[in-house]
């Protein structure tokens, strides 16, 4: 696409998948899921408290807005992945009703995307929406979650792409609990772990999920419980902004700023509602609002890729990522695992030499190729497959599209065109009225 891209510079957020980052940040070596920090300053009373050696969070989850909170003794330290600076305050100034160490939180969504926080202590469960304790708490663990014992260690929710069903997985000790939010009902889980002692505190983040041990965590397969290479890591390193400590000593600049005006080289939308952009060798979640927008480096999201994205789509539960005259397949409901035989050809691919962007609609087998001012269909359940005639656009030139329930979105520099359809695209004789990428798509203020 030829968009020139400002050197390889983080967002923050922490990890585990809208912030603004955290000033200058870190990058992080290939592997599992992290923030990247600036250092703070060294005098952080706060953050002195849980940078030493002996940290050990009793509970951690994400808030209701999103930040994250790590429970200690009579504390709660939150992490805002918006760039705020941590801070300590007392549970009893947030939460008066618990009257003592929260043992396991957890953050769950209902069917009107409002979302609760749970905490946990001994026997019982206190509920929380906006800030206030909902009515009927406390109750008991078990008549929450039949099934579910009380005393547990460590809770985290779990959605039907990654478990099959609304979910939550409960730890107390070596066994793990699979709650069916639907039935209703509990299983305990038979994984090849934990083997070096049981999960203090759980976190889902971004679709990632891990298990937190001291100054350690693991990321883990919340179906099996599987545990790729590389693990446990250091907290420290990735999810809290202790001085001195972090990977690597290179920012991303502007390429890593959610609300930063550099230019997107890709975009893909899935039918479940999915969304990634793509700039300088980092690919963000464009519908993660709840968990924050955040940068992360490509091989890290989509395995064994490296560079940039010229173009992007999705179609029957498979990314297509177009570098030059050259497309990768990943599957979006296997953790984005690459499709073996992959990259090919895009000429062999998709019947097209090049493309500056690409799309396909919700539901729909038919793809769109833009090059230069012109778009092409293409079949995608033709074999072998081949563009159909080019129609020219009101744009000279976009630098990614993208399609979803809302309709079409051409962009181009800082900003996106939004098109009803594709008819009334293809029909207009001037581009559609500019908007900002960075207050639609991630919140950012004007």
């Amino acid at each position: 696409m030829g968009v020139p891209t400002a050197a390889l510079c983080l967002a923050w957020a922490l990890a585990l998948s809208c912030a603004h980052p955290l000033t200058p940040r870190k990058p992080e070596a290939a592997g599992g899921g992290n923030v990247h920090w600036a250092e703070p300053p060294s005098n952080d009373t706060d953050l002195t408290q849980i940078c030493g050696d002996d940290v050990d969070f009793d509970a951690a989850t994400l808030s209701e807005n999103g930040t994250f909170l790590f429970f200690r003794g009579e504390e709660v330290w939150e992490i805002s992945p918006r760039g705020h600076p941590p801070h300590a305050r007392p549970v009893a100034a947030s939460w008066p009703e618990l009257g003592g160490p929260v043992q396991a939180a957890l953050r769950l969504q209902d069917p009107q995307d409002q979302h609760s926080l749970y905490l946990f202590q001994g026997e019982q469960v206190w509920a929380y929406t906006g800030g206030q304790l909902r009515p009927g708490y406390p109750r008991r663990v078990e008549d929450e979650f039949p099934g579910v014992p009380g005393g547990v260690d460590a809770a985290v929710e779990c959605h039907p792409e990654e478990c099959g069903g609304e979910t939550i997985l409960f730890f107390k000790g070596d066994t793990v609990f699979s709650f069916d939010r639907a039935l209703r009902v509990t299983k305990p889980r038979e994984w090849p772990w934990p083997r070096d002692g049981p999960c203090s505190a759980a976190l889902r983040w971004l679709g990632r999920f891990y298990c937190l041990r001291g100054s350690r965590f693991l990321r883990f397969q919340p179906r099996t419980g599987e545990v790729p290479p590389g693990y446990p890591r250091d907290l420290r390193d990735y999810f809290i902004p202790c001085p001195g400590r972090g990977h690597g000593n290179s920012s991303w600049g502007d390429a890593g700023d959610p609300c930063s005006e550099t230019p997107f080289q890709a975009l893909l939308s899935d039918d479940t509602g999915r969304a990634y952009a793509f700039r300088g060798g980092l690919s963000f979640r464009l519908d993660s609002h709840r968990d924050g927008h955040h940068a992360w480096p490509l091989r890290q999201t989509w395995p064994g890729l490296e560079g940039e994205v010229d173009a992007a789509f999705a179609w029957d539960g498979r990314a297509h990522l177009i570098q030059g005259s050259q497309v990768s397949i990943f599957l979006l409901d296997r953790g984005h695992s690459p499709v073996r035989g992959y990259p090919r050809g895009l000429q062999e691919e998709l019947g097209v030499p090049s493309a500056d962007a690409a799309f396909t609609c919700p539901g729909s087998a038919l793809l769109y190729v833009i090059s230069g001012n012109l778009l092409r269909p293409v079949d995608l359940t033709q074999t072998p497959r081949r563009a159909g005639d080019a129609v020219p656009l009101p744009h000279e030139h976009v630098d990614g599209a993208m399609c979803t329930s809302d309709g079409i979105f051409l962009f181009r520099g800082p900003s996106f065109h939004q098109y009803p359809s594709v008819a009334q695209l293809l029909g207009a004789q001037q581009p559609a009225p500019p908007q900002r990428i960075a207050t639609h798509f991630f919140q950012c203020p004007q």
